[in-house]
C-alpha cells in the first residue's frame, strides 16, 4: 500500500541548506550522494530531496554502523527511518590506521581536521571501501507502508546524511564504527607524537647566604647551559669553572702581570637581580684586586 495525500506540516524539522540543484558541497558528500544516484533509484530520490528541503525530517542521528531518523508524512505517527552499514572490524580499523600514520601528509590532515581525497582510496587498499558500494550493502528500513525501497523518506534522510557529513566528515567514520577522537588518539599513537611544553620554566634558585655561594650558583648554570646561555669556556689549566668556585678547590689567580686580577670574571655573563647582578660582580672583581695586591 502506498502512502498518498501531502505530507503533514512540521514546526522546526531539519531542513535542507540548499534550496535547489545538487545537495553536498564537499567531495565526501557529493561522492556520498553520487554512490546513491547510481543505484538508478528514480523519482523516490528526486521527491525524498523535496522532502528534505520542506523539513519533514524530524530528528536525524548517526551511530557506529546505523542511522536513525524519524519523517513526518501525511499520516499522524511520523516514520521511523533505519539505515544500516554494515561496521568495519577492529582488524580493519588497524590496517587503515597505520597506513595513515604511515602518510605523514594524511595523518596531519586528519589531525588538523580535514578529509583528505586520499582517504577513499587508503580504505580500498584494505579491501573496505569507504561508501556502500552496491544497494545490498545498505539494510533500509521505514514504516511507512509503500512496498519501495528506499522509499521517499528513507530518501530524505540520505540527502540530510549528505549535508551533515559536509559539516562534520568524521560522521561518515562514525557511521562506520570509528569515532573521530578515538581515531585520531590511535594516529598519535602510532606517530608517537607527544605534546611539546608551552614554554621552558627555568627553575627556582635556592635563598644566596653570602657572594661566594651566589657565584658558585651563576657559574654551574652557565657550565651547564640551561635555557638557552652560551656553555662556557674551559677554565684556566687545572680546573674547570665550577670547581674553581667551589670552596677548597680554588684555582690559582691569573699571576701573569700583564692580565687583570678579574679576568676570568669578566668572561662570565652578568647575573640576574636574583643572584646580586652587577653589584655582585662589582664585588667579587674587588676582591679579586685585593687579593692579587692591585689595590
Amino acid at each position: 500500500m502506498v502512502e498518498y495525500g501531502k505530507p503533514r506540516p512540521v514546526e522546526n524539522g531539519l531542513t535542507a541548506r540548499s534550496e535547489r540543484g545538487a545537495i553536498g558541497e564537499q567531495w565526501w558528500s557529493r561522492r556520498f550522494i553520487g554512490v546513491l544516484e547510481s543505484f538508478a533509484l528514480g523519482t523516490r530520490l528526486t521527491r525524498g530531496r523535496a522532502y528534505a528541503r520542506k523539513g519533514q525530517v524530524i530528528s536525524l542521528e548517526i551511530e557506529p554502523g546505523e542511522v536513525r531518523a524519524e519523517v513526518q508524512g501525511s499520516r499522524v505517527t511520523p516514520y521511523r527511518v533505519r539505515i544500516g552499514l554494515k561496521k568495519f572490524t577492529e582488524l580493519v580499523w588497524a590496517k587503515v590506521e597505520v597506513v595513515l600514520a604511515e602518510q605523514a601528509l594524511h595523518s596531519a590532515q586528519l589531525l588538523a581536521g580535514q578529509f583528505p581525497r586520499e582517504l577513499e582510496p587508503v580504505f580500498a587498499q584494505v579491501g573496505a571501501p569507504l561508501f556502500p558500494a552496491r544497494l545490498a550493502d545498505l539494510d533500509l528500513r521505514c514504516t511507512c507502508p509503500d512496498q519501495a525501497v528506499p522509499c521517499k523518506h528513507i530518501a530524505a534522510v540520505f540527502y540530510l546524511m549528505a549535508e551533515r557529513f559536509d559539516e562534520d566528515p568524521f560522521l561518515l567514520l562514525r557511521w562506520r564504527g570509528r569515532a573521530r577522537e578515538a581515531l585520531l588518539d590511535r594516529l598519535r599513537a602510532l606517530r608517537g607524537d607527544a605534546e611539546e611544553p608551552d614554554e621552558i620554566v627555568e627553575p627556582e634558585l635556592p635563598p644566596l647566604e653570602s657572594g661566594l655561594s651566589a657565584a658558585l650558583a651563576l657559574a654551574e648554570r652557565v657550565a651547564s647551559g640551561p635555557n638557552g646561555l652560551k656553555r662556557a669556556k674551559p677554565g684556566p689549566p687545572g680546573g674547570d669553572v665550577v670547581a674553581f668556585w667551589t670552596p677548597g678547590q680554588l684555582l690559582p689567580l691569573p699571576s701573569h702581570p700583564e692580565l687583570p686580577a678579574d679576568l676570568l670574571l669578566r668572561q662570565l655573563p652578568t647575573p640576574g637581580t636574583a643572584l646580586g647582578g652587577a653589584g655582585l660582580v662589582d664585588e667579587l672583581g674587588a676582591l679579586y684586586r685585593e687579593l692579587a695586591g692591585e689595590e
